[in-house]
């Protein structure tokens, strides 16, 4: 029998902390315009994100092994995976069977909400299914969609989707408020992959510190999290959020401070020196969103 210790590192418990802040701002973001949360249908969105979360987790941790991409990885508390599979292999099977029956979770859990909620959330669902399907063995070929497809997966498919299944609709709230973490969650993950440069290349992945390298990528990524605060101050100018939201800036400095860390040490990339910033990164990826939570759902 597996120890719960390698149940929870082939899930990747620590990094499943991202799908109740997203999924709060989604209702965050319905409930300032609305103000009525109907509890049943948040538990069930809730639940759907939770699997496809722990589905795409596995399904990584299943591929990496089977890819040799263990053998060759520099792991760290943000990267290269738990280590669980490559110290016990015959769970191999086990984090297989994890990731489908959380997917078929995920899938049952997201018919019964297009049947209670509207065939307008469909299409989320279903990129969202193959955003899980194809993240370890396609995605992570093709650059651009490498960069995009975290952010779209906790951005626009948790926090649309959660405002649509309370509400009924999408509206520029919802879409201001998914974009926040759509660009902070794309700069975690693109941080994430500096460390495996080398290690990735070798099984055929192709993301920007790959393809660009390490330099031009650092812009890339601190692009990313400048993006996330002009969302914020957009949205506030447009009245699609409220000015309390702009808590959010709160978490600037941190942001300011990895950008230029992570400049300092683009051609060294030594893994000590990455830890903080992708510290930071994860820091700025859970506040962040969570500081626009509070200003939704501040009295007006």
């Amino acid at each position: 029998m597996p120890r719960l210790d390698q149940l929870l590192g082939i899930i990747r418990t620590p990094f499943l902390a991202l799908t109740p802040v997203c999924v709060l701002l989604g209702i965050g973001s319905a409930y300032w315009v609305n103000g009525a949360i109907p509890v049943g249908y948040v538990v069930l969105v809730s639940c759907g994100a939770l699997m496809a979360h722990i589905s795409v987790n596995a399904f990584n941790e299943y591929t990496d092994f089977n890819s040799g991409l263990d053998l060759h990885t520099e792991r760290t508390p943000f990267s290269g995976g738990s280590g669980v599979l490559p110290a016990a292999p015959e769970l191999v099977p086990l984090a297989w069977w994890i990731a489908v029956g959380s997917l078929t979770s995920t899938a049952v859990l997201g018919i019964w909400l297009v049947i209670l909620c509207g065939i307008a959330l469909l299409p989320l669902g279903l990129l969202g299914m193959a955003i899980i399907v194809s993240y370890s063995t396609w995605i992570q070929r093709h650059p651009l969609l490498c960069l995009i497809a975290p952010g779209l997966g906790f951005g626009p498919l948790m926090v649309m989707g959660t405002h649509y299944v309370i509400l009924g609709n999408y509206d520029a709230t919802a879409i201001s408020a998914s974009l926040i973490p759509f660009f902070l969650v794309s700069s975690l993950l693109l941080v994430n992959q500096f460390p495996d440069i080398e290690a990735d290349s070798q099984v055929g992945r192709r993301h920007y510190p790959i393809l660009i390298g390490p330099h031009a990528s650092s812009f890339l990524y601190g692009s990313f999290l400048l993006a996330s605060y002009l969302v914020l101050v957009g949205g506030v100018i447009m009245n699609f959020l409220p000015i309390a939201s702009l808590l959010g800036l709160i978490t600037l400095p941190v942001a300011v401070k990895a950008f230029a860390g992570l400049q300092r040490i683009t051609d060294s990339l030594e893994a000590s020196e990455l830890i903080p910033i992708m510290a930071m990164t994860v820091l700025l990826s859970l506040s962040t969103p969570l500081l626009v939570l509070a200003g939704l759902v501040l009295p007006k």
